[in-house]
This record gives C-alpha cells, structure tokens and sequence, in this order.
C-alpha cells in the first residue's frame, strides 16, 4: 500500500491539529460517539424507554460498531507509520496488542460474536464490555492521558500499598475471627466471611451489618479502624504526588507564550 496514504491516515487519527483540520473533525466525532453510546448503555437498562425505542437502539448500535471497527482496522493498518511499530505486519501486530488496541477491539467484539456462532446467552454478558469504550476517550482527553501516566509511574509503589493493606486484612480478618467466632458463630462462621467486616472496617465504610461484640473484639475493631484510616490513605498521597510530578513535567515541556507542547508528536 502507498506509505503516504498511511502516513495521512495514521496522522488524522492520531495526530491532533488545529481546530477545524479534518482530524479535528475526526476526534469530535468519535468523542461524541462514545459519549452518546455511554448515555445509550444507560438508557437501554429503563425498561420503558428500551421497550419503546428497541429499533433506534439496535440501528443505533449497528452504527456505532461499524464506525469503530472501520477506526480499529485504519489505526491496525496504518501503524507502520509510527517509527516503533515500522517493521510490515509484525509492527501491525505490536500495535495490535497495545492496551488502547486490545480497548478497540473488545468494545466491538461482542457484536459480531453471535455472528460467529457463540453461544447468545455468553454474548449477550460480553455485552458488558461496550463500557470499554468509555475508555476510548482517553485518546482524546489529556486529562485521562495525564491519570494513566501516574498511574503507569506509580504501579510500583501502589503495588507495595496495596501488599500492606491485603495483608493487614488477613490479619485481621483472622484475629477477629478467633475473638468473636464463639460469641457470633454465624457471623464471623470462618475467615473469609470475616473478610466482609474487615474490609468494611478498614476503609472505614462501616455498614453496622456485622460488628464485634466481645470486649477483645471491640478493642481490635477501634485498633483495625484507626490503622486502616492511615493505610488507605496511603494510595490517596501516592496518586495526589504522582500528579504534582506531572504536571511540573508539563509545565517544564509547555511553551510559556503561546502554551504549545514543546515534546511535539502524538500517541497511537
């Protein structure tokens, strides 16, 4: 295929230019898109509304997919226009299993199941997976872009974050159940169904459904409450420097007169 073509199709698609360029153009539409079939999800769970307008729905839908699955197969193919993925077909490959890609194709993926002889009952559940395209819109949004980073940089320490609080609610779940199982044999009936109380009381929710009435169990319960209190607020600074350290990047990389991006380029 003629490179050029490519290189202008990877460009309207993934390259954002001036309001008004047809890639513009292109981004407004896709958002819209996906903003109205998130509205759409919603309104077909009404029952009324679902009953009354089924065929707009279903034409709807028919749409929507086959916009996004012309989107998905453009950004496949012209790919090789990005200088990582330049290698003939294995480039296209590399890009195809790419978290946005993998997005792309299961937002679309339920629809043509029941054409491919799947089960309908197991299509219809998949259907679940149109609210991926929600996630689409990060491509467009530097906001969405901007949450991903930090969360890309910060997988390690969210990683040790959530290490600690997985195993303060085994502890606990287990302490808690040696101290009340006797007193409330049903319900603190073993550990994992402790686990409820546990995750309740650690992040301080507290639903009053199950709660210890033993004095041993009391003093446990205010010792696990006030240190969940101070481990789930581990993540909250985690994120909240995570995003200070971006957006000093950001600052650092935008022009300070006319607030373009200094780094240039786009992003598949």
């Amino acid at each position: 295929m003629d490179m050029s073509l490519k290189q202008q199709t990877y460009e309207i698609l993934n390259i954002s230019r001036k309001k008004g360029d047809l890639s513009w153009w292109v981004d407004m539409l896709l958002i819209t898109l996906i903003s109205l079939n998130a509205l759409a999800l919603i309104l077909e769970t009404v029952e009324p509304i679902y009953q009354q307008h089924a065929t707009f729905f279903y034409y709807f839908e028919l749409i929507s997919v086959i916009i996004f699955s012309v989107e998905y197969v453009l950004r496949v193919w012209s790919a090789n226009a990005a200088p990582e993925y330049r290698q003939p077909f294995t480039g296209n490959l590399r890009y195809a299993l790419t978290p946005l890609a993998l997005i792309d194709l299961l937002a679309v993926l339920p629809f043509y199941l029941p054409l491919l002889g799947f089960d309908f009952r197991i299509a219809r559940t998949l259907r679940l997976f149109r609210l991926l395209r929600l996630f689409k819109i990060s491509r467009y949004t530097k906001a969405l872009h901007h949450i991903s980073i930090v969360f890309r940089d910060k997988r390690e320490e969210l990683g040790i974050s959530l290490t600690f609080t997985t195993l303060l609610l085994l502890l606990a779940s287990t302490l808690m159940y040696y101290a009340e199982h006797e007193a409330q044999p049903e319900a603190f009936s073993s550990i994992p169904e402790t686990m409820w109380w546990g995750i309740a009381t650690l992040t301080t929710v507290g639903y009053g459904d199950v709660y210890p009435v033993t004095a041993l169990g009391k003093l446990l319960g205010g010792i696990i409450a006030v240190i969940g209190i101070g481990l789930f607020a581990l993540p909250t600074g985690i994120l909240a420097s995570g995003f200070s350290e971006e957006l000093s990047k950001k600052e650092e990389t935008t022009c300070p007169h006319c607030g373009k991006d200094l780094a240039g380029g786009g992003d598949l």
